[in-house]
């Protein structure tokens, strides 16, 4: 067993001696950087800690790591990491992954993951692009993306990560981007939780999709286009002058205007992690009517994947026999000796 006190460390304990490679400007530095930062303030150990990634320009991110790591292959990540937790449950996983990798090609492992609620942070980096193969069109890309693969624009509908979390069962959704000085918080709260914990981080590509946040993650403005979601606090935005509010007839959310600071009147909605609904409406809200809904939007944990196998094998194991030695030997049992001893000498 492990030993899980939290230790002191310091950003540069985690950062190992491999050069980092990513492109220069690369979200994926950030993203980098608030990791390293948010593991010493959990306590968290470099020697109970593992990284598992798939394939992908995210998928670099365990060799940067001082820690255990694993890269593996193309959207298989969420079955390694499921092994990883069922030998040793008391091992911290944190998997990465990006919009390919984990929504195309993994879409099936990562929703079985999500579905067991296996123990562990899903960092899902999303730059609605596939950035390691030259810039094809993603399962995210939005409609009218221009890429090799779709000179025309993409036609196709694109999928919203923190929405399939939610359909996969997922007990604990979030997002965040790159640069955001929010990012730490929302990595705690995710390892925080116990269970499967789904975090969307937009990320900008330099090369290959160079902005495409801008419309929400640019300073200037930022508080007129970001809803930052915070337990027990109403939703409001835009410098408080402006909240989201539930549009009773038609089940929707709406954008309300606050006077005077009295966001009651206004009928804003207090946030409240554990109500799954209101969670799906803040995922599916359109960017540019609403502002984007950052930080944790889903937090309502229930027991995890390994617990209840390493508990069903436990029952299982009750008042039996479990040494394999005494097993295989147990009944009748014969010795194979020298081809010059007993009945088939010679032969």
């Amino acid at each position: 067993m492990n030993d899980m006190t939290p230790i002191t460390t310091t950003l540069k304990d985690w950062e190992s001696d491999q050069e980092v490679r990513w492109c220069p400007g690369c979200g994926d530095y950030a993203i980098l950087k608030a990791v390293q930062r948010t593991l010493p303030e959990i306590g968290a150990n470099p020697a109970n800690t593992v990284f598992v990634s798939g394939i992908g320009c995210s998928s670099r991110f365990p060799y940067y790591m001082a820690s255990y790591g694993f890269h593996t292959i193309h959207g298989r990540a969420p079955a390694v990491a499921t092994g990883i937790k069922l030998s040793n449950p008391e091992l911290d996983i944190w998997l990465v992954t990006g919009d390919g990798d984990g929504m195309s090609i993994g879409g099936n492992h990562t929703m079985h993951l999500i579905r067991r609620n296996l123990n562990c942070q899903i960092m899902l980096f999303n730059n609605e692009i596939y950035g390691l193969t030259k810039g094809q069109y993603s399962p995210t890309s939005r409609v009218g993306t221009t890429s090799p693969t779709t000179p025309l624009g993409s036609v196709d509908r694109p999928a919203l990560p923190c929405a399939f979390a939610l359909g996969s069962g997922a007990r604990f959704i979030a997002r965040g981007f790159d640069v955001s000085k929010e990012l730490p918080s929302v990595l705690k709260a995710a390892h925080a939780h116990r269970g499967a914990a789904f975090i969307e981080i937009f990320q900008n590509c330099i090369v290959y999709n160079k902005d495409r946040f801008e419309d929400f993650a640019a300073p200037k403005g930022a508080e007129d286009r970001q809803l930052w979601l915070k337990n027990g606090e109403p939703m409001l935005f835009a410098k408080g002058e402006k909240g989201i509010a539930l549009d009773a007839e038609a089940l929707t959310l709406k954008v309300v205007d606050v006077a005077d600071g009295d966001w009651q009147a206004a009928g804003v909605i207090v946030h409240d992690v554990t109500n799954r609904s209101i969670a799906h409406m803040l995922v599916e809200m359109s960017f540019g009517p609403f502002p984007m809904a950052l930080g944790v939007l889903y937090d309502d944990p229930r027991p995890t994947y390994e617990e209840a196998v390493l508990g069903q094998d436990a029952k299982a194991r009750e008042g039996k026999n479990t040494d394999l030695r005494k097993l295989l030997a147990k009944g009748q049992t014969w010795t194979v000796g020298p081809a010059d001893e007993g009945p088939l000498a010679g032969i």
